[in-house]
């Protein structure tokens, strides 16, 4: 039950992040929508998933991926932000 908790809220969140991605114009907004959001989406998915299935391989397997979406995620959405503020491009609307 707890599990169905949280892979609805995870979807949800996926879902809002979609719908952010697609309604911002600024690339910086348009990244923080995706990079907070999926982050948080994803770990709220597999954590419901963690909950839902015994302890087993398959468990250990789930939270390892936890820990890489985790850390990949906020480097990723750093390094996208960072390249694209040294291209001296400016934040154009609707780019």
């Amino acid at each position: 039950m707890i599990g169905s908790i949280f892979i609805f809220l995870g979807i949800c969140l996926v879902t809002i992040s979609t719908i952010g991605v697609i309604r911002f114009t600024d690339f910086y907004t348009r990244l923080h929508a995706a990079g907070i959001t999926d982050s948080s989406g994803a770990m709220l998915l597999l954590i419901g998933l963690t909950l839902q299935n015994e302890f087993s391989v398959n468990t250990v397997k789930i939270i390892l991926l936890i820990f890489i979406i985790w850390v990949a995620n906020s480097t990723n959405s750093y390094i996208l932000a960072r390249t694209y503020y040294k291209s001296k491009k400016k934040a154009i609307k609707g780019s």
